[in-house]
């Protein structure tokens, strides 16, 4: 794919508000110079929006004030006008009931600020989990150039001699001590070395899974997805991104020219050889809705399938995201694609070529944390899509956090009707349960918990882990952390909350998975099932007003992303109506 940069100088967006001599020119620009801006800075030179999602209530993000310092190096480096612009930050530690409510609202926020005010440009500056999507689908919706800057992961964790990954040690420790296993008081001893610096989580969670895919998409610099956030190299990245957006908006380089389908692929593939979230899932087909891109499931399953994991990196290896940056990062990950056939080399990126000419020069430095095929973690690592009778419009499991001999199973049903049914009876030692039974929890998606919280990996019983069994296969219409592990089947379409299959499932129904066969059927006849949906009945009213109302009424299906329905397709970037 080639890109033919727009005629420069010309008149750009920003001018409509700073531009001439008139009244609104004069109004708009004299508001700016109150904060001491030089006249000759809205000469027509770009604006360039530094999207900031810094929150002290999200702490993945909590040093990107000090990141925004370099961008704004760089764009006047490069002869723009920096502009810092708070955005909607949605924790992924903080908010309830879950980030995921709120990532289609941050998005939405920070388009409608991409859309209103005067920039030409933006740097999304981003960390946690939803906070790299929400400015992805901003960006992809009003196709302003753009380009993404990571905060990075925080360092490796230590205890006792052991590495110590964010999240997946926390599920590993919080099942010792249910086993017995570890005690209340070595569990608080670990809490201090799980988030020892800042940054995201220094496992391949889903915050450096969007890293991941932010630049296997090209939407960011080679290079950006594994800098740990102390590095000074960090810092670098952050005032070369501000250097690169100056050129890209000269050159009028935007999403829609970057998020092609093929750019898409090319993200899938990488996520399967990283072994990345599955939250990617629904984060890219949420981005590809956004540009009118059509990426569906069976995109996933097709572009997974012959990808070997790679990579690593807990929780499906051992190493945590400082290694993988010694290592050569990302840009080793996707060497290794192009020279397999697995990726498309042509396709576009932030620095205005193909992402092929990037990568000449690539080194694994360690192959034991990028590891050669023939040591692959899971030969066929892309995230496996389910169908059949439970999940008619798919599920999706991860078979690199999978138990190799739970793929092809056959179990009885041991069902919780929602999280706080789960949470009521998986200690009583008098629940009727094995190993070999399925564990369902319903009612837990983009409509039911509301919001699609990350507990479908549901903590096993204790008197299964006294037992020394680690995992079980668990069926849900949840997501999970992609800090976490175990044969978790997620996303069930329809959800149980909007009268899916999932609904209906009851104790002792016996439920077969074969990951191979891409099969999940519930053991009923066709008639029983048809019945038991025709007597299903809502678990509970919608809410009545807010943004609750809003996201209950609107929300689509996780197969499809779980946006809003009616925030899809490209439609550019107008300038706002002057009212003055």
């Amino acid at each position: 794919m080639t890109f033919t940069p727009a005629e420069w100088p010309r008149k750009l967006r920003s001018q409509e508000w700073f531009g001439g001599t008139g009244r609104d020119a004069i109004y708009h620009r004299g508001w700016m110079k109150n904060q001491g801006i030089p006249h000759d800075m809205f000469d027509g030179r770009p604006v360039i929006a530094i999207l900031n999602t810094w929150s002290e209530l999200t702490p993945c993000n909590a040093h990107l004030a000090d990141l925004a310092q370099r961008v704004r190096a760089g764009i006047y480096e490069a002869g723009g006008l920096p502009v810092e612009v708070p955005a909607f930050s949605a924790s992924e530690s903080g908010f309830r009931p879950t980030a995921m409510m709120f990532r289609n609202l941050a998005a939405m926020s920070i388009e409608e600020q991409m859309r209103g005010l005067p920039m030409d440009g933006c740097v999304l500056l981003a960390g946690c989990d939803k906070t790299t999507p929400s400015l992805l689908m901003a960006a992809a919706s009003t196709n302003l150039p753009s380009i993404l800057v990571s905060g990075g992961p925080m360092l490796n964790g230590h205890f006792r001699g052991e590495r110590v990954g964010s999240g997946t040690h926390l599920w590993k420790f919080s099942e010792a001590v249910k086993a017995g296993d570890m005690t209340p008081e070595e569990f608080l001893e670990a809490e201090a070395s799980m988030s020892r610096s800042p940054g995201s989580c220094n496992t391949m969670g889903t915050a450096s899974t969007m890293a991941s895919m932010s630049e296997a998409l090209g939407m960011a610099l080679s290079g950006n997805a594994a800098i740990p956030a102390v590095d000074a190299r960090r810092r670098v990245m952050a005032q070369l991104s501000g250097r690169r957006i100056v050129q890209m908006v000269k050159d009028d380089l935007k999403p829609s020219d970057i998020l092609t389908k093929r750019a898409f692929e090319n993200a899938i593939r990488t996520n399967a050889a990283i072994g990345g979230s599955t939250n990617a899932v629904i984060h890219m087909m949420a981005v590809a809705g956004r540009v009118g891109v059509d990426l569906t499931l069976d995109d996933w399953d097709r572009c997974g399938r012959g990808v070997p994991t790679i990579v690593n990196l807990m929780p499906s290896g051992k190493y945590l995201m400082e290694e993988f940056f010694y290592a050569g990062g990302l840009p080793v990950v996707l060497r290794r694609l192009g020279d397999a056939g697995m990726l498309h080399k042509d396709a576009l990126t932030v620095s205005g070529g193909p992402i092929w000419d990037e990568l000449q020069d690539i080194v694994n430095h360690n192959p034991d944390v990028i590891l050669p095929v023939d040591r692959a973690l899971a030969q066929e690592g892309g995230i496996v899509v389910l169908r059949g009778n439970l999940a008619p419009k798919g599920a999706v499991l991860k078979p690199s956090a999978a138990s190799a001999h739970l793929l092809q199973h056959r179990g009885r049903a041991v069902v919780f009707e929602d999280i706080d049914d789960y949470k009521a009876r998986i200690n009583d030692p008098d629940l009727d349960i094995d190993e070999h039974c399925i564990m369902v929890l319903k009612n837990c998606g983009p409509k039911g918990y509301p919001g699609m919280a990350e507990v479908g990996n549901m903590g096993l019983p204790p008197k299964i882990l006294k037992k020394g069994i680690t995992d079980m296969v668990r069926i849900s219409d949840a997501r999970m952390s992609g800090t976490a592990y175990g044969t978790v089947v997620l996303h069930t379409s329809p959800e149980a909350a909007a009268g899916g299959p999932l609904a209906v499932v009851r104790n002792g129904d016996m439920i077969e998975l074969d990951v191979a066969a891409r099969r999940l059927h519930l053991d009923i006849p066709d008639a029983e099932l048809a019945a038991r949906l025709d007597g299903w009945t809502p678990p509970a009213p919608l809410p009545a007003s807010g943004y609750a109302w809003l996201h209950a009424h609107h929300v689509e299906g996780a197969d499809t992303g779980a946006d809003l329905d009616f925030l899809k397709g490209c439609r550019g970037a107008p300038v706002g109506r002057d009212s003055h």
